[in-house]
């Protein structure tokens, strides 16, 4: 297992300290954004599944669609998503580029060319770039992953357009800085800008009343 792994709300505590040590410009963040969640997803397969479905999709409809493709198909195994209909996938609720992803994802772990373990330990460069190669996976995907499932410490989905909304509000920019932007501020914040991320996903949740943190859907 990574060293530094986030695991448990006692990490994200110790993180959150270490981060604010870091860059004490935070403090007035975290005391209007309040308590940091976990929500650690499931590792794995059902983990990238999960982030997959929930793009650009609401919570609720991301749960609903999870929670009957777990009834449809073995979420757990490749061979089983690989072998599932296009009716059965339809049914579930997905879009045919959310199946177009998804049984690329399920062919390229049978194949051996994908191994989720392997890719949640390595660097997040690497991790990204590779997963990136499957059809409808982009950065975002790959970083909310790592993040959610794998328990990395220092990636920071900089393209979320909930963490740049926050960002901005938090500096008082005169607008919503860019992914570029948010990516280079975040910079600063290693090694703990997973960290960084919740911060501001909870400090969004505070200033908005809506809660915009990525989970994996229930299911």
């Amino acid at each position: 297992m990574r060293s530094g792994t986030i695991e448990t709300d006692a990490d994200v505590t110790a993180a959150l300290a270490a981060l604010l040590r870091l860059d004490p410009r935070l403090q007035r963040v975290a005391e209007i954004a309040g308590p940091l969640p976990l929500r650690r997803n499931a590792r794995g397969l059902r983990g990238l599944a999960g982030t997959i479905i929930g793009q650009q999709v609401s919570r609720a409809s991301a749960d609903a669609i999870f929670g009957r493709l777990c009834a449809e198909v073995a979420i757990d195994d490749a061979a089983a998503v690989l072998a599932a209909t296009d009716e059965a996938l339809r049914r579930a609720g997905l879009s045919r580029a959310k199946i177009v992803t998804l049984r690329a994802v399920a062919d390229a772990i049978v194949a051996g060319r994908l191994d989720l373990t392997r890719i949640a330990a390595a660097e997040p460069e690497v991790a990204v770039a590779e997963l990136s190669v499957i059809p409808g996976i982009g950065r975002w995907t790959a970083e909310c992953f790592l993040l959610f499932s794998a328990g990395h410490p220092d990636v920071f989905p900089a393209g979320d357009l909930a963490l740049q909304v926050a960002v901005g509000h938090a500096f008082d920019l005169p607008a919503r800085p860019k992914e570029k932007a948010v990516a280079a501020a975040a910079q600063g914040w290693a090694p703990h800008r997973v960290t960084a991320a919740r911060l501001f996903w909870a400090y969004y949740r505070a200033i908005t009343r809506r809660d915009a943190m990525p989970v994996e859907p229930a299911g």
